[in-house]
Formats: C-alpha cells, sequence, structure tokens
C-alpha cells in the first residue's frame, strides 16, 4: 500500500513539522529507502542450503492468455464477476500447482533487502523472469516479522501470524512468537510470509478477522471493509490458489471484506488462506502483463513479490 501510505505519512508529517525531531524520525523511518543487502541474488546463492532440481521447461511459449505449463509448474488464470451495479465483485484467481516447491520465489525489490525499497509487481516481475507475480506482505514497511526467503533468512524478529513454505510442498499458518527463523529454516521452510492474518483454517472462515489490524505504527490503517485484496490458499501440498480482487470502483469492483476474501477461497476448495497486502499493491502479473486494474488507477510500488518463473 506505498503510495496511499506515503500521502498519510505526508500528511502526519505535516502535523509533525513544529516537532522538528519527531519529522525527521518519521521521514526516516517511513520514506527514505535503508539497504541492508544490496544484491539479494548474490546473498541467496552464497547462504543457501537448499539445491534445486528443476529443469528447463520444454514446452513453446505460452500463447494464450490463461495458462501455463512447465516441468516444474503450472498456472491457470480465471477472471469471476459476481454482484451487480455498485455490488459488482471482481476478482482473479491462479491457480497453481508445482511438481517442485522452489519453483515458487519471493523476490524483492531492486533486488535489494531492507525498509522503504519499493518497485512496481510488473518491473519486479520482469527483472527476475517471471510468467506469473502477485504482490508479497510489503516487508519492506515494517521492521519485524520472520523472513526467510528462496531458502535463506533475511530478518529474525518475531511479531505475528505468519505463513511457512516447505520445500515438501505443505504449508502452514504459524505464531513467529513461538519459533525462530533457524527453527524454520532447519524444518525445511522455503519461504515465509509476515502480513495476515488467516483467513481460513481447517475448511471454515477464521472467527474474528474483521477485528485484525497487521499494524498499529504511524500510516498504516486497519485492513477492515471492502478493499481490494491479495490472499494465498493451500488447497493441497504443492497445490495453491492465489486471489487477486479489485475494489473501490463501484458498478465494476467493489472489494471485499477479510471475511468474503475467505468465503472466495472455500468456494475454490482451499482449506487454509492467508492475507497479503492489498489495497492499491492488490496486482496480479501474467505473461508480461498486469491483468487486473489496481484501484490507485495504475500500479503501485511494493517491496516484495511471489512469482513462477517462465
Amino acid at each position: 500500500m506505498a503510495r496511499k501510505r506515503t500521502i498519510i505519512i505526508a500528511s502526519s508529517l505535516a502535523v509533525l513539522l513544529p516537532l522538528g525531531g519527531g519529522t525527521a524520525w518519521a521521514l526516516d523511518r517511513f520514506m527514505i529507502p535503508h539497504v541492508e543487502i544490496s544484491d539479494t541474488d548474490a546473498y541467496e546463492a552464497e547462504n543457501s542450503t537448499v539445491t534445486t532440481t528443476g529443469t528447463e521447461s520444454t514446452t513453446e511459449p505460452v500463447t494464450t492468455a490463461t495458462t501455463y505449463t512447465s516441468d516444474d509448474a503450472s498456472v491457470s488464470i480465471s477472471t469471476v464477476t459476481t454482484g451487480s451495479g455498485d455490488s459488482t465483485v471482481t476478482y482473479y484467481v491462479a491457480d497453481v500447482t508445482l511438481t517442485d516447491a522452489t519453483a515458487l520465489r519471493s523476490a524483492f525489490a531492486n533486488n535489494s533487502f531492507g525498509e522503504n525499497i519499493i518497485d512496481t509487481t510488473s518491473s519486479i516481475a520482469a527483472d527476475n523472469g517471471a510468467v506469473f507475480a502477485v504482490n508479497g506482505d510489503y516487508y519492506g514497511f515494517r521492521d519485524t516479522g520472520i523472513v526467510i526467503r528462496n531458502g535463506v533468512v533475511y530478518r529474525d524478529s518475531p511479531a505475528r501470524e505468519g505463513l511457512a513454505f516447505y520445500l515438501d510442498g505443505s504449508v502452514e499458518v504459524y505464531d513467529e512468537t513461538a519459533t525462530s527463523a533457524q527453527q524454520l529454516l532447519d524444518a525445511g521452510v522455503w519461504n515465509t510470509l509476515s502480513f495476515g492474518p488467516a483467513i481460513v483454517e481447517e475448511g471454515s472462515v477464521v472467527d474474528g478477522i474483521e477485528d485484525v489490524e497487521v499494524d498499529t505504527n504511524i500510516g498504516n490503517h486497519s485492513i477492515q471493509g471492502e478493499q481490494p485484496r491479495t490472499a494465498v490458499g493451500v488447497i493441497d501440498d504443492n497445490h495453491l490458489v492465489f486471489v487477486v480482487v479489485d475494489g473501490r470502483s463501484p458498478g465494476y469492483s467493489a472489494g471485499v471484506t477479510l471475511t468474503g476474501l475467505a468465503d472466495i477461497m472455500i468456494s475454490l476448495g482451499a482449506t487454509t488462506a492467508y492475507n497479503l497486502d492489498g489495497g492499491g499493491s492488490s496486482t496480479i502479473y501474467f505473461n508480461g502483463a498486469v491483468i487486473n486494474t489496481p484501484s490507485n488507477g495504475g500500479e503501485r510500488g511494493t517491496s516484495d513479490i511471489l512469482y513462477i518463473e517462465g
């Protein structure tokens, strides 16, 4: 939610201007990029203990706008429109089946890790040769959470309910504060996400999700109400479903509540589902183009993506 957050931060800073030091702190914390690792590709190559076994695709280049298949993954895209008038909702579904769990990868904006480093989903996707991508958890807006990406630890600051993707293709919601990044890595975790909340567990809508706030720091919004959304659901091991809901556009797509998002996931067969960064950040990219309509009238910068390489 980078651009809207920036607007609100700027508004907050105007209030803080007479405070002097407070303004400098807010600028430094929420607007100025802080690069901790400047070449994440090299960092992962040096620190990864995982050997991927994927092979090059022998299929012809994708020629349709709906399906991609390789030796390691298949992606099927569909568009769904429900309701009418101002209650119309439009969302995009990516049904993803993996033969190698490491085919689902993460990438950072500008190939760098740190705070306030952003780029558009499509740009990050293109830089990494992605055929399919969605925006991630916007890890760079905060300095907490467990961040493991592509089998490498980047941050170990437990704070909330996370999602862990394992090398065996399983995915589970977990309590970050009850473990550590190294323990997760030792258990075979390939990627983690730190946003939430979990919206579906054991095939049912999670109670209380409409009251959850991910963060409480300056410039952050609650995530309630009808909003554009991005989420990942688990149908089975190595079988995932990604949903991106457009919103804030009455007559085209109003957006959905977290409960509405959970209902969509359950209708798709997900037994577990987890909310990712949404609002203007919600973006789905396929076969070289953004296929949804981001609510800002164009893409908004984010810090990371989940993707399948083409």
